[in-house]
């Protein structure tokens, strides 16, 4: 009689499901986000491929990586077939990722359109559970002289001081300024008070010869652009 496996773990699956033996034969970008994810926790339970799991877990974020990584080890643990060591190496994996995207953007030194902004940004502030705001400052060829944070917590629930960001803008001798916030929620639509502090801070630096060259609103895998949609 044949002994039947306790576990669907990866040595036991038949060739076409093994996704280890897949990304050494066809390569890492034949895989999916599953098989991918399937690689880190080895195996999965009882009644349930690691593979399996993994499309269960990925669906309970809307196939979202960063939405994956933005769940704790507390959280990731919920899942039957996750313990502590198989959450740690998915939470681990992720941050890499992220710190990856992040070393990217610092390559962006000039910006030349609204998706460099994005691509400069997401990784720092696209992901975050609250709202911050964030000032690109500018020289007259578009070549980024710093990028910050100015506020935290909400455009409605902090001051955005306009005399510091003039303060910056003139120590930095910055011609011009980008704006940016996130929006945690997901929607790209701009407020009323987005709108507010986009017309205060570009009357305000019209006065010093500094320009607002746009306001950038940034969530998870989208943006929206004041100036491509003419409302600057």
């Amino acid at each position: 009689m044949q002994h039947k496996p306790s576990s669907f773990s990866i040595k036991n699956w038949s060739d076409d499901d093994k996704p280890r033996e897949k990304l050494v034969q066809k390569g890492k970008s034949h895989l999916s986000d599953a098989e991918l994810i399937a690689i880190l926790i080895g195996s999965g339970s009882r009644n349930e491929s690691a593979v399996e799991l993994s499309k269960r877990i990925l669906a309970s974020v809307h196939n979202n990586l960063n939405e994956l990584g933005k769940l704790s080890i507390k959280q990731l643990m919920q899942f039957k077939g996750i313990g502590e060591a198989k959450a740690v190496s998915i939470a681990a994996a992720l941050e890499i990722g992220r710190r990856r995207r992040g070393e990217e953007a610092q390559k962006i030194t000039k910006i030349s359109s609204s998706k460099n902004v994005f691509e400069l940004l997401q990784p720092k502030m696209g992901e975050l559970p609250h709202e911050e705001f964030w000032i690109v400052f500018l020289n007259n060829s578009n070549s980024v002289l710093q990028a910050g944070q100015l506020s935290k917590g909400g455009i409605t629930g902090t001051l955005v001081d306009v005399r510091l960001v003039l303060k910056q803008a003139l120590e930095l001798g910055a011609v011009g300024l980008i704006l940016a916030h996130n929006h945690p929620s997901g929607t790209l639509k701009p407020s009323e008070a987005d709108k507010q502090i986009t017309r205060k801070l570009k009357v305000a630096s019209e006065a010093l010869d500094i320009k607002v060259l746009d306001h950038i609103i940034i969530t998870q895998k989208e943006y929206f652009s004041f100036a491509d949609e003419n409302i600057l």
